[in-house]
């Protein structure tokens, strides 16, 4: 029996031992990975436009007694091609600048008079738009970030070979009415966002985008009957309230390599004296 009370007190004083030298050993925890997303980055885009004109309106229908009701005023699509820079400031965050060049899009217009007459409008419309943009990232599931955004800044709008045909009575087919030259207007713009992207590498990014603009107005060059016994009041045609509803496929580049993974380590959680 003392053989066995003996044992018990030995093991007793080993294990005794054991928690002494175990707490002149400071705990750790597991090393905390962190990564950090910021930097300057380029994008490039293309895509297609689809675009309307609320108002067109020329100075001669404020002289005359006829009132026209234009119907069908619509533009073929166009495709777009844009650069920018940007700073991505968080995981959530970002802005950028951009510049795009909005190709030729042909306008099909027609106004009825009440007094009979019918006119055939044609011509095309093109841009040079910039845009200082701010976007909000929704969070990230399987490399896959939706967003939302906003923009502001200005478009340089310009009508080509803008002409009127007559669509009635004897003169139909006939031209009646052109423009001189390309009109051009300088705008003020807005645009809103919303679209995907997939980081292919933590450099890169592929973005699937619409976007609601409006590109404000613009106007042809003088524009005037061909026959100049009737021009009542010949001066630019006007097109407002132009609006387009583009969807895009962009392509976003981190300039600066981002930033590795920095273990990051907790103080001892207990320390002996």
């Amino acid at each position: 029996m003392a053989s066995v009370k003996t044992a018990l007190l030995a093991g007793v004083a080993a294990l005794l031992a054991t928690a002494a030298n175990a707490a002149d050993l400071p705990l750790k925890a597991p090393p905390i990975q962190e990564y950090v997303v910021g930097g300057w980055y380029l994008r490039g885009d293309i895509g297609m436009t689809n675009q309307s004109v609320g108002t067109m309106h020329q100075g001669f229908e404020d002289v005359t007694t006829e009132r026209f009701d234009y119907r069908s005023k619509s533009f073929d699509s166009s495709p777009l091609f844009g650069i920018g820079i940007g700073y991505q400031y968080n995981n959530w965050l970002r802005f950028d600048v951009t510049g795009e060049y909005r190709s030729k899009a042909n306008l099909h217009a027609t106004a009825f008079g009440d007094a009979g007459s019918i006119d055939d409008f044609h011509g095309s419309k093109s841009e040079f738009t910039f845009l200082a943009n701010a976007y909000v990232d929704l969070g990230t599931w399987y490399n896959i970030t939706p967003f939302i955004g906003a923009g502001v800044g200005t478009s340089y709008n310009r009508i080509h070979d803008f002409y009127d045909t007559c669509a009635a009575g004897a003169c139909a087919g006939q031209i009646t009415a052109v423009a001189d030259g390309t009109g051009s207007k300088w705008s003020f713009a807005w645009a809103l966002h919303a679209g995907l992207s997939y980081e292919v590498t933590p450099a890169m990014s592929i973005e699937l985008a619409y976007r609601y603009i409006n590109l404000g107005d613009a106007q042809s060059g003088y524009f005037h009957n061909v026959d100049p016994l009737l021009s009542v009041a010949p001066g630019p045609y006007q097109f407002r309230d132009l609006t387009s509803h583009d969807v895009k496929l962009g392509i976003r580049w981190m300039l600066e390599p981002p930033m590795p993974m920095q273990p990051v380590s907790l103080p001892p959680l207990m320390r002996r004296g």
